[in-house]
């Protein structure tokens, strides 16, 4: 079953790049079967080196493993319809996003970029090592800021599941379609221009 979904959720591109890129995908069922401390270490060390203005290095992620008291409180934070799927999910994360530089406390456009560029970096790590990432932004970002305390110059930015793929017919059937149809992506035409932006 996994090497099936595996090869339809494959991804197609217009010019040759590296498969890891094509393999990346957002799967919502997941195996409960535990991430090893090696494995989570690799997959966030590849974040670490992620570009960011200035090397701030903006990004901060608080790390829970299914039975620990951080997983539980980022899937409390979570919207009902993630919770249907995350329960199963051996790792959830949550990123945050320092808003300002540390040398002088100045404000950091670049934040958010920052943040999302070391958050690719680390799913395309850990699809190499055959496990997979998903984003979410349907949370409660107050109830996650409260229930870890975060300062008010960090921006709540996502929840993530990580784990290895599951087999999809543990998902409802709204999640189980989306789940088993395959990924498409606008065509480059509508995204890169020579002369001028088209929106």
């Amino acid at each position: 079953m996994s090497l099936d979904l595996e090869q339809l959720k494959h991804g197609n591109s217009e010019a040759p790049v590296e498969d890891l890129f094509l393999r990346r995908w957002s799967p919502r069922a997941f195996l409960e079967t535990p991430v090893d401390t090696d494995t989570l270490k690799a997959i966030f060390s590849a974040g670490q080196w992620a570009p960011s203005s200035n090397n701030e290095q903006p990004w901060r992620f608080l790390l829970g493993r299914k039975g620990d008291s951080v997983w539980q409180r980022i899937f409390d934070s979570l919207a009902p319809r993630n919770q249907a799927w995350t329960k199963a999910a051996p790792v959830l994360y949550a990123s945050f996003a320092k808003k300002t530089f540390s040398q002088n406390g100045a404000a950091n456009r670049a934040y958010q970029h920052d943040v999302g560029a070391a958050s690719a970096q680390i799913s395309l790590e850990a699809t190499a090592r055959g496990l997979h990432t998903h984003g979410m932004g349907g949370f409660d970002p107050q109830k996650l800021a409260l229930s870890f305390k975060v300062p008010s110059d960090f921006e709540r930015m996502a929840c993530w599941a990580l784990g290895y793929l599951g087999d999809p017919e543990t998902l409802n059937e709204q999640q189980r379609q989306m789940e088993l149809t395959p990924r498409t992506r606008k065509p480059l035409a509508e995204a890169v221009f020579r002369d001028r932006l088209h929106f």
